[in-house]
């Protein structure tokens, strides 16, 4: 198991009890506005209903849901959220992609270009390590709801290209377009998941290592706090008993 897929798990874990405390509520609620920018009716609109879903598996009361899609389509007032992607290299020249959601364009870039460079990164231009990663939709799942060979079987004939180990959980990849229907196939058969969204998936893995390793941990944790940050993705790679050294 590479340090990447590491990393991605103890994400996850750190994901779920953000949830529990209600810190994933404001994001998944921009992700529903920007979504609902393109129709509010979940049949229609993959991304929207991924969001939706994401706002069900952290208990988001339907309300809330509701007002977030009327203020993306413009039925309520407050949609005004912008979508930026960022780009740049962090400590020992791993690539980060940081996604966005804000109402201050200016105010963002520049506290994410101080977060960048106070841990010996560097933000690039638009584009500049965009091309290293793969843009899939992505899935996870706890091994316990699954068996491996039903699980792929299943998975392929929906339209996923890819079934990984990633420790605790099955990692499911797609074409974007092809997410939604390995999400109604698993729904159908009843299999739980942990997560399911868009990534960003490094083509090659860059190794970072001891002062350069821990800074880089503290830059996307540090990123991943930020109000406006909506995801972080890297070509990271760490040994796995440093990594679970530093974790």
């Amino acid at each position: 198991m590479s340090g990447h897929s590491k990393w991605a798990t103890i994400k996850h874990k750190k994901a779920a009890l953000d949830a529990k405390r209600g810190k994933s509520f404001t994001r998944i609620i921009k992700e529903i506005m920007i979504a609902a920018r393109n129709g509010g009716d979940v049949d229609m609109n993959p991304r929207l209903r991924t969001a939706v879903l994401a706002a069900k598996s952290v208990s988001m009361p339907a309300d809330n849901i509701k007002k977030a899609i009327m203020r993306g389509t413009g039925e309520l007032e407050g949609g005004q959220i912008e979508e930026i992607m960022y780009e740049g290299y962090g400590p020992g020249g791993a690539a980060i992609v940081v996604n966005a959601a804000t109402d201050n364009r200016n105010r963002t870039v520049s506290e994410i270009r101080h977060m960048f460079s106070k841990q010996g990164g560097n933000m690039g231009a638009e584009g500049s390590v965009a091309w290293m990663f793969d843009r899939k939709g992505q899935i996870l799942i706890d091994k316990e709801y699954a068996k491996e060979d039903d699980l792929m079987n299943l998975v392929l004939e929906a339209g996923a290209d890819d079934l990984r180990d990633d420790g605790d959980q099955w990692e499911i990849l797609s074409a974007p377009e092809a997410n939604m229907g390995v999400i109604g196939a698993l729904e159908n058969a009843k299999i739980p998941m942990a997560s399911s969204g868009i990534a960003m998936i490094p083509k090659n893995l860059v190794m970072v290592s001891g002062k350069q390793a821990s800074a880089m941990l503290r830059l996307t944790e540090n990123l991943e706090e930020h109000d406006d940050v909506q995801s972080v993705f890297s070509n990271m790679d760490i040994d796995e008993k440093e990594m679970e050294a530093l974790a």
